[in-house]
């Protein structure tokens, strides 16, 4: 685990549905990602994991907990305020995928990734960048994700489904029910199965 400065932290956090039939899409997660970690999410469809994404971003605001973003508080902080937090300080490479259609799957992911760096983001969230992408591809994208937290010190938070990609990850964390049911502190770079 790198021992930089904390860039993203959630402190019980929770973020629920009301309606005729309530959900709980994140249960009292309590997480901390620092400077130069490489962090995947896994889990099943509907674990919560682009919800906590969200929450992080914070693109959402949790129901209860606290989600402070380089130490701050962000419901603190209103509309304009957050949206400044954004641009300024987290890479949302999930949401920045248009580019020309004459490139492949593995090169607009790249250029998504570039934009997301374009004003040098402490925190990059990226929500399944390699779901479309041919098996290569996606360990290029994964690649560029590792070396931005070990040579550059960001923080990177990737949701996915492929497990083999996220043994490559600094630390794994797996969702199961919207609460952090497993945690791996340790990378697995060689491809085997991780504990």
């Amino acid at each position: 685990m790198s021992g930089g400065a904390p860039v993203v932290s959630a402190r019980g956090v929770s973020r629920e549905l009301g309606g005729a039939v309530p959900a709980t899409l994140v249960r009292s997660v309590d997480l901390e990602v620092r400077a130069g970690e490489f962090v995947a999410v896994t889990g099943p469809s509907g674990s919560g994991k682009s919800s906590l994404l969200y929450l992080l971003g914070p693109l959402d605001r949790p129901t209860s907990g606290l989600v402070r973003v380089d130490g701050v508080d962000t419901s603190r902080l209103d509309g304009d305020a957050l949206a400044a937090l954004r641009l300024a300080r987290l890479g949302l490479a999930a949401h920045a995928h248009k580019s020309p259609d004459q490139l492949s799957g593995g090169q607009r992911q790249r250029v998504a990734i570039a934009r997301a760096l374009a004003n040098d983001p402490a925190l990059i969230l990226a929500d399944e960048p390699t779901g479309n992408l041919d098996t290569a591809s996606a360990r290029v994208v994964f690649d560029v994700f590792a070396r931005l937290a070990a040579e550059e010190g960001r923080a990177v938070v990737v949701v996915t489904h492929d497990e083999e990609l996220a043994r490559r990850a600094t630390r794994r964390l797996r969702m199961v029910d919207g609460a952090i049911a497993a945690r791996d502190d340790g990378p697995d770079r060689t491809g085997a199965a991780g504990a």
